[in-house]
């Protein structure tokens, strides 16, 4: 049963509506597809065009999540978009004539961002928001242009760890008062309108990465097997030609699957059943975590409270045995 696709990363939104159509309809060559499929198309806003949204929806995409990131120009330029506040504006309408849900991302804690700015902004989002939004704080990894321009002291106004918990916090507050609340740390929903697509990641299911560079987990036989497709197009191509575009499939331990479904399970507001990851758990830890409200247990199932969710990699850190 074929819960949900994805199409996702580089600019989806710049396919033919014809490309998605053959890609949707291969997939229901393979698998059933349940009634109430969800089908996602990524977008950006300059890649919007109301021809190209019309032919997603008449081809059974069902969903669209933009990537706006800022509601504002001058943090958009030191991201690093294209599009401007009003192309944004502009693209939701557009996806918002053909299309019941439309999510779109924000980030936050970004240079010299005050609490009212912030305020301000998300307030502006949840007046746009339909169903669903995405808001993540701004952090700096390595290998990345931010983290460059941070080690050579460029990178300046970045908010102090107080602040961020501060953002944190008036995010939590202003998406619940507007019946956003979060159901994953950085994504919040309608009751009813989280992504089922990401869901399947979040609670340890099976999924299959189709294209260049993509990653899937898929439950074979009772064993979990983990696959990356070919990375360069070309080279995908050429593999696909010959049966198939995955380069590794690998079958996972039982340390590595318990590991990761505590990590992404931990996200979640709902939490994870305990009995995935028991045997991983130090027990002395988590008891002291639990005693200091980080963490909370109840029914079979463990998860980060309200006070640990802003510290969660720590969390999950003293949670695992070393």
């Amino acid at each position: 049963m074929l819960n949900s696709i994805f199409f996702g990363g580089g600019t989806p939104s710049l396919m033919e509506p014809e490309t998605v159509k053959a890609v949707i309809d291969a997939a229901r060559d393979v698998w059933h597809f349940a009634n109430n499929i969800e089908i996602t198309l990524e977008a950006n806003p300059t890649s919007v065009e109301a021809h190209r949204f019309e032919g997603y929806a008449s081809h059974g995409v069902n969903r669209i999540s933009l990537g706006v990131q800022a509601l504002n120009n001058a943090d958009l330029r030191k991201l690093g978009r294209l599009h401007s506040v009003e192309e944004a504006q502009s693209a939701f309408q557009v996806a918002r004539s053909f299309f019941d849900r439309v999510s779109f991302d924000l980030i936050y804690a970004r240079q010299n961002q005050t609490l009212e700015d912030w305020r301000v902004e998300l307030s502006t989002a949840l007046d746009m928001a339909v169903d669903h939004l995405s808001l993540y704080q701004l952090t700096i990894e390595e290998g990345t242009a931010f983290w460059d321009r941070a080690q050579r002291g460029s990178l300046k106004g970045l908010p102090t760890d107080d602040l961020g918990a501060d953002l944190y916090d008036l995010t939590q507050q202003l998406c619940n008062n507007a019946g956003l609340p979060s159901y994953e740390v950085s994504n919040h929903a309608r009751p009813g309108a989280e992504s089922v697509h990401n869901l399947i990641y979040w609670r340890g299911g099976d999924y299959v990465g189709v294209g260049p560079g993509a990653h899937g987990r898929l439950t074979l036989d009772g064993q979990r097997s983990a696959t990356e497709c070919w990375k360069q197009p070309e080279a995908w191509l050429s593999a696909v030609s010959k049966g198939s575009g995955v380069k590794i499939r690998e079958t996972l331990p039982p340390q590595d699957i318990a590991e990761e479904r505590l990590i992404m399970g931990m996200r979640l507001l709902e939490g994870l059943d305990i009995e995935d990851i028991d045997h991983i758990i130090d027990q002395q830890r988590f008891e002291r975590l639990l005693e200091d409200g980080f963490v909370w247990s109840q029914n079979g199932r463990i998860g980060a409270t309200a006070q640990g969710r802003p510290m969660l990699n720590h969390l999950i850190a003293q949670i695992v045995k070393s």
